[in-house]
């Protein structure tokens, strides 16, 4: 039985991997035009004819993709493990990515910058007590 439950295991791994490489490559695709994007918002904005939330947006939106890209390399050079600080990172720059685009209402921005208060509280708490490799 118990070998039964490795080959289980590692079967599920492979999948896994395969996934995580599957969207890898699609991420890394995304990142690409989402790098193509902001040259074209940037060269609208400096010519005073693009709005610089469309150039910051797309800037942030460039960082999301790069951030799970880098989080997929960091799981396959880290042994099959996600870093915690990671997906921390992730969070914080999605919730700068909603505070810049949904700004209109200035309770809800105070309370997505106590989210982010949060989470660097969480990053240092996590940094300071856990082990790192």
């Amino acid at each position: 039985m118990e070998k039964f439950s490795k080959i289980i295991s590692d079967v599920l791994l492979w999948i896994m991997n395969i996934g995580l490489l599957i969207i890898g490559v699609l991420l890394s695709f995304g990142l690409i035009m989402e790098a193509k994007e902001i040259f074209y918002e940037g060269t609208k904005f400096l010519g005073d004819q693009g709005s610089y939330q469309h150039f910051v947006e797309g800037i942030l939106v460039f960082f999301l993709y790069f951030e799970f890209v880098a989080l997929i390399v960091k799981y396959f050079k880290n042994n099959y493990h996600f870093p915690l600080r990671y997906f921390i990172y992730i969070g914080i720059t999605a919730i700068i990515r909603l505070i810049i685009v949904q700004h209109d209402d200035p309770y809800s921005v105070l309370i997505w910058a106590g989210a982010i208060l949060l989470l660097v509280i969480s990053l240092a708490i996590a940094e300071k007590f856990i082990k790192k490799d």
